[in-house]
């Protein structure tokens, strides 16, 4: 494999990336006129787990279909440099924010993805959180997908194909991707080679990370993101009566509110700026003037898009923290049941142990179903207020 060979960005992930390889070949192949060998499909589904780095799959994928060396993803062409990049003008990437992609979006996508490809190989369009599409929105996928073009590719990614995440009919058109969590081992092994961290500390983040290679990195360098791990990990010992439960779901929610603040405020004051300029900010004249009364209406919607990311932001910064909670109480379960398998949270490891020594498997299991149902009811737009509650005080009964 080339230093510069996209797949290499797909930590763990062998078979995935011989998959995606022989199809990028096969899709090479059609672009030449010659036969098609079936390698290749115009739909395919990215799932796994959190860190199983689903868009970094679709994106690496798209780079290798409009590779000029044959598809083989080299890392070095015009065609892999801008689909990576995010320049390329045959990938589309929709994204979002906020809680839903909305309809408008998706049928804006799915028109432009009926033409034919400006680089004569493949139009792509990648959507990043399909799990995200508003109904409306998945009928309309659905319709392109069931009759495309015949250069354009549609790749989704979506956290399973369970019908809570993507429509059946959908799923039953596309090739399914399963992306599993990259080994500890190989997230090191890339911390130290690509960023230039110690092997020790490779290996801690690596493993406390739960396989999440930008998580690692975060955690490996960025003395606030050891902190906020550390608060959340202090959980289980501070559950010490009903009103501690209530204190801590406030400071996670605060905290999470806090990130998410921290994380959107650079880009909300730049969005708000540009978009003043462009409404005539600044100017004089009656013009001006007149042109700022009427963008009332735009600034009015940026500000409702900004909410979402914010909220956006705050889930996303909740689900990280809960993300360690599960580790911990996996690691009591592990430790407890005396499991050979090592733990994530290997500098806690005597914290669970202790742990272990205290609870029975089955109260420390009913404790990793009450974070595993917190995170389920957030999903599910319950506030996150009540959530957390609810969670702190089962971990708290046990």
């Amino acid at each position: 494999m080339s230093p510069h060979d996209v797949f290499s960005e797909l930590v763990g992930q062998d078979e995935p990336v011989v998959t995606l390889r022989r199809a990028a070949a096969a899709a090479a192949r059609i672009v030449a006129g010659e036969p098609d060998s079936g390698g290749m499909t115009h739909a395919w589904i990215f799932t796994g787990p959190p860190g199983a780095r689903r868009t970094v799959a679709a994106r690496v994928f798209a780079a290798a279909l409009q590779c000029e060396r044959d598809g083989t993803g080299c890392g070095e062409c015009h065609g892999c440099h801008t689909a990576l990049g995010g320049t390329h003008a045959d990938v589309q990437v929709v994204t979002t924010e906020g809680l839903t992609i909305k309809t408008e979006e998706t049928r804006a996508v799915v028109l432009r993805a009926a033409s034919a490809p400006t680089g004569g190989r493949w139009q792509v369009v990648i959507i990043e959180a399909a799990d995200r599409l508003h109904e409306r929105a998945s009928n309309a996928l659905l319709k392109a997908i069931e009759e495309p073009s015949p250069r354009t590719v549609f790749l989704l990614c979506t956290p399973s194909v369970h019908p809570d995440d993507i429509l059946v009919t959908i799923r039953s058109r596309c090739r399914l991707v399963s992306l599993r969590q990259p080994p500890a081992a190989a997230v090191a092994e890339v911390l130290v080679r690509r960023h230039d961290i110690a092997p020790d500390q490779a290996a801690w983040a690596a493993a406390a990370s739960q396989g999440d290679v930008e998580r690692a990195r975060q955690l490996a360098a960025d003395p606030e993101a050891r902190g906020r791990r550390d608060d959340v990990l202090s959980v289980p010992r501070k559950l010490t009566s009903i009103g501690a439960c209530f204190d801590a779901a406030a400071r996670l929610e605060a905290a999470s509110k806090q990130e998410a603040a921290i994380a959107v405020a650079e880009l909300d004051v730049a969005e708000r700026a540009a978009l003043e300029r462009a409404l005539g900010a600044g100017g004089t004249g009656r013009g001006a003037t007149t042109a700022m009364r009427g963008a009332a209406g735009q600034l009015k919607e940026l500000e409702r898009n900004q909410k979402l990311r914010a909220t956006r932001a705050q889930r996303d910064a909740l689900d990280r923290a809960l993300q360690d909670l599960i580790g911990f109480y996996r690691d009591v379960l592990v430790t407890s049941m005396r499991a050979p398998v090592p733990v994530v949270h290997g500098d806690l490891a005597a914290v669970s142990a202790a742990a272990a020594g205290k609870w029975t498997p089955e109260s420390t299991l009913r404790r990793l179903e009450a974070v595993l149902t917190c995170r389920d009811a957030i999903d599910r737009n319950v506030k996150p207020q009540v959530a957390l509650e609810a969670m702190m005080v089962s971990l708290w009964q046990g």
